[in-house]
């Protein structure tokens, strides 16, 4: 049964990678090396390769492999190893489930683009020279060498270099570079030239593709940032006839039309159960709905469930802790809270005392599950409270805690008062004074998550016990525990093993008797599912007509007519920088890996106090930023994000009445003229409509339709970052076509403080949720926020635009489209991966459910045996870390040791002696010397207040403008606060680049507060004296 369930795996990711596998596969030599396959079969797959093609020959070659039944064991790790033997390591690096990231991959493809369009100048090549370097670079085979040497000789030279050019690109992503190389050995410095649009030498690389002016599509992003600059991922430059149709593909999963039939299996989407706006066996309420207002809750609500959602309740009623996995929007909250109820009335019944915790990883939620489900329908019957660390009430949660019966709270305020009770504090809470936890998205039950910590504490306790009971001893009370989920993903997982124990995993976590799933029956709907490709840019071009755009020092611009020139002036920029601070990069601009290099650089040049690469590298990272956002957002709103920049950047360098004039260094002027200079161009570039991404404009056409096309429309667009779901807002607030068949957009976007871009509050989302459920707004453009657990009203449609993560969060976005006939929509730049992942995605879903099914048929005694194990090495790796964390805290070194100096211009600002700690978060310098060094700025996009503090300016440095940290008011006393980022950090003599204080092993002592507010005392006095 495994051999099998390998198999499956194994053929459906072939056939995932089919398109790529036929581009990259040499049939004849693989065949040699496939034992496996009968002589029939060969005979007939090298035959269809003479009389058609190899691709032809490809699919034939995958379609034997997918018929044979069965296969014989070891054949895949077999076929692997033929692919490698051939010549064709890149395709097994896709049949190993191992491709290269999006970037690399559309990067690649642009090169293998790039030498098709001039192949009529390579053809002129000196073949035998090349074919020889390039065997001897690794980037041709012996047996690819042969037959290039015997073409010259049957065909000619141009012969020979035609089975060149179409054997190397078959190579990993490094061919080109490689075969660059190869061409400068062999003295073909004018081919050279054509490749690169640089002389040779100029900026040959180690990576794949120097390709300066090749436009890009909208790349694909990692899913592990909110924020921040993401990979671009460059334009497919595969043949027409095999790249994804780039019309919008649509499909109803139970039923593909023949001209889907092709691609159903890659973007066919999962069964999803929906709330259909059917009312539940309940008194008059409906499972769906934004935060509303209590008062709006029925004088006394009922719960009654339905048959699948007793089911899965029915072992947490016997009081057996349990995950339960439903779909979203199938009533996993209402389970809960008919749980919490029935687990309440019998301990009440029994005269016992009964307290439960409601925990959520996001402040929306602790008001969401307050106000729509616990309190509307158990606060006739128990006390119900909420408490986050955004509330006024988190000093008191003990006492909270104690008066009431049940309390939603951040699941990280619970963790601090457990840790304050275990360090022996009167104020702090124990695991034994609650009878119920309940814990929201459960799958962040997993090493180094706060969920984790938590129950790391209730396996101890439980592991204890049953030492006690052995020893006839008194034992300590624990919870049960509920854990509710929709999808607790693979983790990663190729194969179904690694999937099942990921799942064991979470399930030993939570000390689970089951997971329980439940049979929807009729109440289960399947999505519309829809994938929107957008072409690259494009343009009618002739072999003469490859030219590479350039801005040129001193304002002078030559510019060529292509389909991205805003972005060609932006590359243009970067590369004049590149030639003022020396660096040559290694990968293409606007791309992560671009991001990853010139970060590098910055950190590299700080160190060595090399103020002109580290100033520039800055730059150049704004620049990069800008690039990735022209090619997602509006090209306005990409100028916009730089003028802001530089209009910061210039504020810096403008000291404060009586303050001497900040310095500004020539390099500095070098690049506040070069924008200047440029500025013009870019904002006329930026209004013209014509060079509009095509990605934007898929996503314009994907509106309109769904608001045309529906009586009333309601909808959420899900996005990567912050700044690209406020732009979009106002891209859909300001164009007049939308506003004409109805839209009504406004953003929602996460609570987290960040100085680049400012936060919603709890109060604004909940605003923004509120006017959404009263259709005041109809279209939500949200980033991961809204993804996972907030209950969004019921959705018709539900868009990703050019944001692919993992699985779970998949589900999650899906979900969020509750109405009957609602649609899931997939927006991606072709040849940025996007699709891809989508489908990698769907596979691993499908994995998800066969792993879940599989744990769920496993004998208990075996179920039981194998979650000890798990939670008997959770226990171990804890007490590794705490010793760790506890031998890493005697070793901590004295702040004497410890130097810090500005990051922009060296000048030496304080010892660590000078620093002090407040609540073990905040380092500040309160030191009169220190208060000579700054100048105190407002800070206008940010304004924190909390309980004791509150903070609205920043410090820079006096000599330079560079920003130093923020200026906080604490308890009425002005304290300087050091974000350690901002410094060079001199360790033992030895300098660092810190990004966290956290990272420097050093015990700095804590604020004395009364010590310094006497001293604040005594300064006011001698003032007033005077």
């Amino acid at each position: 049964m495994a051999a099998d369930k390998d198999n499956t795996t194994n053929i459906s990711l072939i056939e995932d990678f089919r398109p790529r596998l036929r581009k990259l596969i040499e049939i004849e030599f693989v065949l040699d090396h496939l034992n496996f396959l009968d002589n029939d079969n060969k005979d007939l797959i090298r035959t269809k390769a003479r009389k058609e093609s190899n691709l032809k020959a490809v699919d034939l070659l995958i379609d034997t492999i997918i018929r044979i039944r069965p296969l014989p064991k070891g054949w895949f790790r077999e076929f692997v190893d033929a692919l490698s033997a051939g010549g064709c390591k890149h395709a097994a690096t896709y049949v190993e489930d191992s491709p290269p990231c999006p970037a690399l991959e559309a990067e690649n493809d642009n090169c293998v683009r790039l030498i098709e369009l001039l192949s009529p100048r390579l053809l002129g090549m000196k073949t035998t020279d090349v074919c020889w370097d390039c065997f001897s670079k690794g980037i041709l085979t012996a047996e690819d060498r042969e037959i290039i040497l015997a073409e010259c000789q049957n065909r000619g030279n141009m012969g020979g270099a035609r089975e060149l050019l179409r054997r190397i690109v078959r190579f990993p992503p490094g061919w080109f570079s490689t075969f660059l190389k190869a061409l400068q050995v062999t003295e073909h410095n004018d081919l050279c030239k054509e490749l690169t649009g640089e002389s040779p030498g100029d900026n040959l690389i180690d990576e794949p593709g120097v390709l300066m002016a090749v436009n890009e599509a909208p790349g694909n992003v990692d899913p592990m940032v909110e924020e921040g600059p993401v990979e671009a991922a460059g334009k497919s430059f595969l043949p027409e006839q095999e790249t994804l149709d780039s019309s919008v593909t649509s499909m109803h999963l139970d039923e593909p039309s023949e001209a889907d039939s092709e691609i159903a299996d890659l973007y066919s989407g999962t069964e999803e159960p929906m709330e259909n706006g059917k009312p539940e066996n309940s008194l008059d309420l409906s499972m769906s709905g934004c935060i509303a207002p209590a008062a709006e809750s029925p004088p006394k609500a009922v719960i009654v469930l339905r048959d699948y959602q007793m089911d899965v309740a029915r072992p947490a009623l016997e009081g057996k802790n349990i995950i339960i996995c439903l779909p979203t929007g199938s009533g996993k909250t209402r389970v809960a809270v008919y749980i919490t109820k029935e687990h309440l009335d019998s301990r009440r019944k029994e005269g016992r005392p009964g307290k439960v915790v409601v925990l959520v990883n996001k402040v929306p939620l602790v008001e969401q599950h307050y106000s729509t489900e616990f309190w509307k329908f158990l606060k006739n019957k128990y006390k119900v409270e909420r408490v986050s660390g955004d509330s006024q009430l988190k000093i008191s949660f003990t006492d909270i805690v104690q008066k009431n019966d049940i309390v939603i709270c951040t699941a990280q305020l619970l963790e601090n008062y457990l840790e304050r009770a275990h360090s022996g504090d009167d104020d702090g809470i124990k695991l034994s004074d609650l009878s119920l936890i309940v814990i929201d998205e459960c799958h962040h039950t997993q090493k180094g998550g706060v969920y984790n910590h938590i129950m790391i504490r209730y396996l101890k306790q439980k592991h204890k016990n049953a030492k006690l009971k052995k020893e006839q001893k008194d034992t300590v009370a624990i919870p049960q525990i509920l854990g509710l989920t929709a999808s607790p993903g693979v983790g990663g997982a190729k194969k179904i093993e690694k999937a099942e124990e990921h799942i064991l995993r979470i399930c030993a976590n939570l000390d689970a008797y089951k997971i329980m799933t439940g049979n929807l029956g009729e109440n289960k709907k399947e999505p519309h599912k829809k994938i929107a490709t957008a072409e690259e840019r494009k343009r009618d071009v002739d072999f003469h007509e490859i030219i590479y755009i350039y801005i040129i020092l001193m304002c002078k611009c030559i510019y060529v007519l292509t389909s991205d020139p805003f972005g060609d002036v932006l590359k243009g920029v970067m590369n004049a920088i590149h030639i003022h601070a020396e660096l040559n990069p290694t990968c293409d601009l606007g791309t992560q890996n671009y991001e990853q290099w010139v970060v590098q650089k910055e950190q590299n040049a700080a160190k060595e106090e090399n103020q002109k690469v580290r100033v520039c590298a800055e730059h150049l990272r704004q620049y990069n930023e800008a690039l990735y956002l022209g090619k997602t957002i509006r090209m306005w709103d990409a100028f916009s994000f730089l003028d802001k920049y530089f209009d910061e950047e210039l504020k810096k360098k403008v000291a404060p009445e009586d303050e001497e004039a900040i310095i500004k260094t020539d390099t500095e002027r070098f690049l506040f003229t070069l924008f200047k200079d440029s500025k013009v161009k870019l904002q006329e570039l930026a209004k013209l409509p014509q060079y509009e991404n095509n990605s934007l404009a898929k996503l314009r056409t994907k509106i309109l339709h769904e608001f045309t096309s529906r009586e009333k429309a309601r909808g959420i667009i899900f996005t990567k970052t912050r700044r690209s779901a406020i732009a979009l807002a106002q891209w859909v607030q300001e164009n007049s076509k939308f506003e004409e068949v109805g839209v009504k957009a406004c953003h929602v976007i996460g609570g987290g403080g960040q100085s680049v871009v400012k936060p919603m509050t709890a109060a604004e989302q909940r605003d923004v949720l509120n006017k959404f459920q009263n259709a005041e707004i109809n279209l939500l453009i949200a980033t991961t926020v809204a993804e996972e657990g907030l209950d969004i009203a019921a959705c018709n449609f539900v868009i990703r635009y050019e944001l692919v993560t993992n699985e779970i969060a998949m589900i999650q976005a899906r979900g969020r489209g509750r109405a009957e006939d609602s649609s899931y929509t997939l927006v991606a730049g072709e040849g940025s991966g996007v699709a891809e992942r989508e489908s990698v995605n769907e596979y691993r879903e499908k994995m998800m459910s066969k792993a879940i099914d599989k744990v769920k048929k496993l004998d208990q005694e075996e179920y039981e045996k194998r979650i000890k194990e798990f939670q008997i090495q959770a226990i171990m790796e804890e007490r590794v870390r705490t010793t760790k964390k506890k031998q890493k805290g005697m070793k901590k070194e004295s702040p004497s040791k410890v130097k810090f100096s500005c990051r922009s211009c060296n000048k030496p600002v304080c010892s660590g002696e000078d620093v002090e700690i407040i609540e073990n978060m905040h380092r500040v310098n309160v030191t009169p010397q220190f208060k000579e060094l700054f100048i105190q700025r407002e800070n206008t996009s940010l304004v924190k207040r909390l309980l004791d503090y509150e903070s609205n300016g920043f410090i820079a440095c006096k000599d330079c403008g560079q920003r130093w940290g923020s200026m906080m008011l604490y308890r009425g006393i002005e304290c300087p606060c050091l974000h350690v980022k901002n410094f060079l950090v001199t360790y033992d003599e030895k300098r660092k680049n810190v990004n966290k204080w956290s990272e420097l092993g050093i015990q700095l002592p804590a604020f004395d507060y009364a010590e310094h507010a006497r001293s604040v005392a005594e300064s006011s006095e001698d003032e007033e004296s005077m």
